[in-house]
Parts: structure tokens; C-alpha cells; sequence
């Protein structure tokens, strides 16, 4: 089906250049990202490896270098670099930027990352995607606005990421959406059990 002829979701929010619905998503978790450059991808995510250097005292895995990498394609300069750390289990879920770009970086532990496309009129409207990402997967992920995206951490140990936006936090550009929205139908449950 194409996007204009998609039935629109419920009205969420607005900018200058696009509309974001809840989309009557099915139930699951969309389609699970195991390549970099996976078809399946949300129209405007991006993925890249990030190279880790293991030795005898640990690993040094560089975050961010400005000017390179997945930060290139912000429209302005990065301009905060954050962290979180979300404790076995936690899930922190949805929420969407109307302007913002994201780059996620796991530098401990495992997240299961949940995005789903809101942008009415996106080629890739409701789509959903799934990417298993962290220590044994060492991604970063470029997220545009008007995805909505959100995490659960996977596995015995905490988690921590780190992300750069293109810009200093706004509450008046972030919206949110439960974890457990129906129109997003998300499962947040065991996948293989």
C-alpha cells in the first residue's frame, strides 16, 4: 500500500514538515535489523558498526568524532552528547523528537531497540523495526525525527548508552507514548523462548 493511501493513525503532533500519527501497528516486533545496511530499514535510520579495541585491561570503543560517522548527517553541529543507565529488564519507552536527531551508542551491556516510523506520508510509515545491539553487537544508530524509538535492556547486567543530538534538549520538541501504546502494539515479551 502506498503511503498517501495508508489510513492516517491517531494525531500525535506536528511541525513545519510532517505529521506524526500512531499508526494501528500489528502485534510483534516488526522487522529484526541484522545487517547494517538492511532494506528493512525505517526510511532515514541509519546503522553503522563502531569498532571496539580489546586488551588485557578492558576495551576502548570511541564514541563520537566530530565531523565522521553517523553525527555527519545532523543538518547543525552536535550539540550534546548524554548518558543512561537503565538497570536488567528496564524499559523506557516510546518517545519521538519533532526536530531532534539521535545517535545511539550501547557502550555496556545489551538493548533490545524498538523504533517505529510516525511520519505520516514516510515511505515507511508503521513500520516497525527491531535491532539487538550493545557489547555483542556494537552498533551505533542514527534516529531522525519523527521515529518514535525506546529500549529495553536485555540480558544479567546494566546497560549504558550513550547519544549525541543535533541539538540542546527541548521539552516542547519531545513527545511520548506508553510502552505499551495499542496503536504501536509492541511485544516487549520473550522473543525465543
Amino acid at each position: 500500500m502506498s503511503a498517501s493511501a495508508r489510513p492516517s493513525g491517531r494525531r500525535l503532533a506536528s511541525s513545519a514538515t510532517m505529521e506524526l500519527t500512531v499508526p494501528s501497528c500489528e502485534s510483534g516486533i516488526g522487522r529484526v535489523i541484522v545487517s547494517p545496511d538492511s532494506a528493512d530499514l525505517i526510511a532515514g535510520v541509519r546503522v553503522r558498526p563502531v569498532a571496539v579495541w580489546p586488551d588485557d585491561r578492558g576495551y576502548f570503543l570511541e564514541v563520537f568524532r566530530a565531523g565522521q560517522g553517523l553525527v555527519e548527517a545532523y543538518p547543525g553541529a552536535t550539540t550534546q552528547v548524554s548518558t543512561s543507565l537503565s538497570y536488567p529488564g528496564t524499559i523506557k519507552a516510546f518517545h519521538y523528537h519533532l526536530d531532534q536527531h539521535d545517535v545511539w551508542t550501547v557502550t555496556a551491556g545489551m538493548l533490545q531497540v524498538a523504533l517505529v516510523d510516525l511520519r505520516e506520508g514516510s515511505a515507511t510509515y508503521g513500520v516497525k523495526n527491531t535491532l539487538y545491539v550493545g557489547e555483542l553487537r556494537p552498533w551505533q544508530i542514527l534516529i531522525p525525527p519523527g521515529v518514535a524509538h525506546g529500549y529495553k535492556v536485555i540480558g544479567t547486567r546494566p546497560a549504558m548508552l550513550v547519544y549525541a543530538t543535533d541539538r540542546v534538549y527541548n521539552p516542547q520538541d519531545e513527545g511520548r507514548l506508553p510502552y505499551d501504546d495499542a496503536g504501536i502494539n509492541y511485544d516487549w515479551e520473550l522473543q525465543h523462548k
